[in-house]
Order: structure tokens, then sequence, then C-alpha cells
């Protein structure tokens, strides 16, 4: 048999992608509308981000012959969930997307621009990812008293699977939702007129004010969050690939996918781990071959991403905000315990915390830019005393 055959590595490439998919895609979704997207736009988007993060991570695990799987970035489309949409509506979010793809890749060719992102304090960077999800993580619970009927199945699904496998949660949750759906539709399944998901390109309105509030934060929480401990999960499995290229790849795809509403695509951690582990493959050399089938399944769901987006479409109100707020509950959780972590930390922590859940808008400015300042602040004033 092909080692390319091999069951092991196709088993654990699909696994990844559904997990990798189905966990995170309403997050994806609620950033894409809070930023003014149509439905059409919408379904583009999650085809086109789909699309770049496994071509992406087929492209990279070929090069380098390592497991290096890809996703979009997670944390940064929460960030875009409670950010304020820009004054040119979803266009000026597409410039935004392209000025933050480019700025990854400028990180992943200049070291100097690498170093100043790493430079971030990681408490206050978790500080900041954990106050941006503070308010999305608290949607569940308002969801449960508004419309219970539709929120308690899904967030019992969650808590129960996880118990016992944490990484299926969401997914199963994600069927939970389907079934709610469904019910509320009158037992009927929704469908786009057509199957085939057709991208659409939205020509970019750049703005001081969308670099500032959206492309930045955007760019600082996924190298943060996703691009670095992507790189530092591989070394952790005895991997050595290449940061700047790998960096500077991701951010290409991200240049190339954001005119059709693509947020960022980045270097995966969690499904990186997956892709590397001896489930994969005995043999250390041959685990790669995961991420490229796990590439390969993220392009085939997002041909059908408009059957996705139509489908949530009709969805009940908040219930797509439950699967989201459910989904990065752990991620919440992991962020808030990092953050306040170091003690010698913990005041610039707290402060970043509590600006970036505030929500303030001042300048253009939102609320993680704001905190993201005021803890890095805080932290060198401490450092320095």
């Amino acid at each position: 048999m092909p080692v390319w055959l091999d069951r092991s590595t196709f088993l654990t490439g699909l696994v990844v992608a559904v997990v990798g998919f189905f966990s995170s895609f309403p997050i994806l979704l609620q950033g894409i509308n809070q930023m003014g997207a149509s439905p059409s736009q919408a379904a583009s988007a999650l085809m086109a981000a789909a699309l770049a993060m496994g071509l992406a991570g087929i492209g990279l695990s070929l090069w380098q012959r390592m497991p290096i799987s890809v996703a979009w970035s997670t944390p940064g489309a929460a960030l875009l969930a409670v950010t304020a949409p820009d004054a040119a509506g979803f266009a000026g979010a597409v410039a935004a997307f392209l000025v933050a793809g480019l700025l990854t890749m400028i990180a992943g060719l200049w070291k100097p621009l690498t170093r100043a992102t790493t430079m971030v304090p990681a408490p206050v960077a978790h500080a900041m990812l954990a106050g941006i999800l503070l308010s999305i993580c608290a949607r569940p619970v308002l969801a449960a008293v508004e419309i219970p009927q539709y929120a308690l199945p899904i967030i019992a699904t969650w808590f129960i699977v996880s118990r016992f496998n944490r990484l299926f949660a969401t997914p199963a949750a994600v069927l939970v939702m389907g079934a709610v759906i469904i019910w509320a539709n009158g037992g009927t399944w929704p469908l786009p007129d057509y199957v085939l998901t057709a991208p659409e390109f939205v020509a970019p309105v750049f703005s001081w004010g969308g670099v500032m509030g959206i492309a930045l934060p955007l760019f600082v929480v996924t190298m943060a969050t996703q691009n670095v401990p992507g790189i530092a999960v591989l070394r952790a499995e005895r991997y050595d690939p290449s940061p700047g290229p790998s960096i500077a790849a991701v951010g290409g795809f991200s240049v190339l996918s954001a005119p059709f509403g693509a947020p960022a695509t980045c270097l995966a951690a969690i499904t990186a781990a997956m892709c590397a582990s001896p489930d994969a493959h005995p043999d250390p050399e041959q685990r790669y071959l995961a991420a490229v089938w796990a590439g390969l399944f993220y392009c085939l769901f997002g041909i059908f991403a408009g059957v996705i987006t139509a489908f949530t479409a009709v969805a009940p109100a908040m219930v797509l905000p439950t699967l989201a707020g459910v989904a990065l509950f752990g991620v919440f959780v992991g962020s808030a315990s990092a953050a306040m972590a170091d003690p010698s930390g913990r005041e610039a922590a707290a402060l970043t915390f509590v600006i970036t859940a505030s929500g303030v808008s001042f300048l253009g400015l939102g609320g993680a830019v704001w905190g993201l300042i005021a803890g890095s602040l805080v932290w060198m004033l401490r450092s320095r005393g």
C-alpha cells in the first residue's frame, strides 16, 4: 500500500479536519457577520478561509515534510465578534484583513517585527484574549434564560461530551444545533439555491481606523496566540520547522483569501499536536501526511460552505452565539488562568482584561487595543521598578 494511503494518517487527518472546522466555524461566522458581511459574503468568507488553511497546510507539510497544521484564527474571529464594524462596512473589514496578512508576511520575513510581536508580555496577551472572550462566553448564559428550549440542549451536549472527550464536545454540540434548527423550522432542512459555494470578491476600502482598530489587534492576537504557539508545539514534538518562512506563508495565504472575506490564516497548535502524535503514524517522518489529509478535507468542507451558512442563517436568534460561547469556554479558561498565573504580572493582566472586556472605544480604537497598550505600560513600569 502506498504510504499516502496509510489508514492512520488518513483517519487522523479526517478527525483533525472535523475538529478544526466544526469546532470553530460558528466563531468565524460570528466575527464575519459582526463586520457587516451579507449572507453571500459570509459564505464566500467561510469558503475562502477553509481553502486557505487547507492549501497552506498541504503546501507547508509537503515542503518541510513535517505535520504543519494550519487554521483560521479563531481568537482573531472572536476579536471581530466583539469589535465595532468599520465605517465602510465589510469592505473596510476586508481592507483590515489584507493589512493584517501583510503584517504577518513581514513578521515572517523581517525578524525585528517578529521580535517586536513576541515582546508583548505573555500575561498581557492572554488577558487581552480573555477580555475579548468574556462577552462571547456569557452569551450561552443569556440564551439559556431567553431561549431555553434551544440553548439548553446545546449547552448540555457540550458539557456532557466534554467530560469524556473535549475535542469532540463542540462537533457534538454542532450536531445538536443542527437538530435544533430543523426543529425550529418545522422539520425542514433549508438549503441554498446552489450547493457549491461561489466566491465573492469584495473591493477593500482602506482607512486609518480600520488599520488601528481591526488590522493591528487582529495581527497581534493571531501572532501571539496562534503562530508563535504553533511553532512551539512542533518543536516540543521534536520537529524543527522554519518559523520565518512558515509564518510568511500563512500571511501570504491571508492576503490571497482576504478579498473574498477570510480574516486570517495562521499556524495551528492543538491540531498540529494531533498530527504530530504517534497516533498519526508510528514513523515521525510520515506524520506530515496526516496534515496533508487534513488540508484536503478542509478544502472539501470549504467548497460546501454555502450550505453551512444558509443552514445557520435561519437559526433562531442567539443559537449561533450560544454555540460560539460554549466552543470558546475552554479557551477562555486557559487564557484567564495563564494571564493570572504570574503574581508579578497580575496587575497588568487584570488591567488589560478589564479594559478589553469593557468594550470601550476611543479615538477609533477598540477596547482590545487600549487594553494591550495600558497593560504593556503597566508591565514595563513594574518591571523597571
